[in-house]
């Protein structure tokens, strides 16, 4: 059934997200990823299927593209570093499932 839909969210995300700039923690150098950035409250879904909302800044992403992302990673939105605190995988068993970062502003 996933087939039906495998693909949506990579088109999606390409068409309504912008270049990113991430680093994995330890890195020294930025690789640009195409994903979502959004200050704005968000409500998603967590593990248990119940309604949360993230009030933090967050990131989605396609898990291809970061297949390693994990807490202390950065990414660089407008000149403003941003570390990983929460990863959110969504679940999905298609080839582009997104994951969801919670972020919090970094000034090192």
């Amino acid at each position: 059934m996933t087939g039906l839909f495998d693909g949506v969210a990579g088109i999606l995300g390409d068409v309504f997200g912008d270049i990113v700039e991430y680093r994995r923690k330890g890195d020294a150098g930025w690789w640009p990823v195409q994903s979502t950035f959004r200050q704005a409250p968000i409500s998603t879904t967590d593990s248990n299927g119940l309604e949360v909302l993230i009030i933090a800044p967050t990131w989605r992403v396609i898990r291809a593209r970061v297949p390693d992302v994990k807490m202390d990673d950065q990414i660089r939105v407008g000149g403003v570093i941003y570390r990983v605190v929460n990863v959110h995988p969504t679940g999905s068993p298609a080839q582009d499932a997104q994951v969801l970062c919670e972020l919090e502003e970094w000034d090192a």
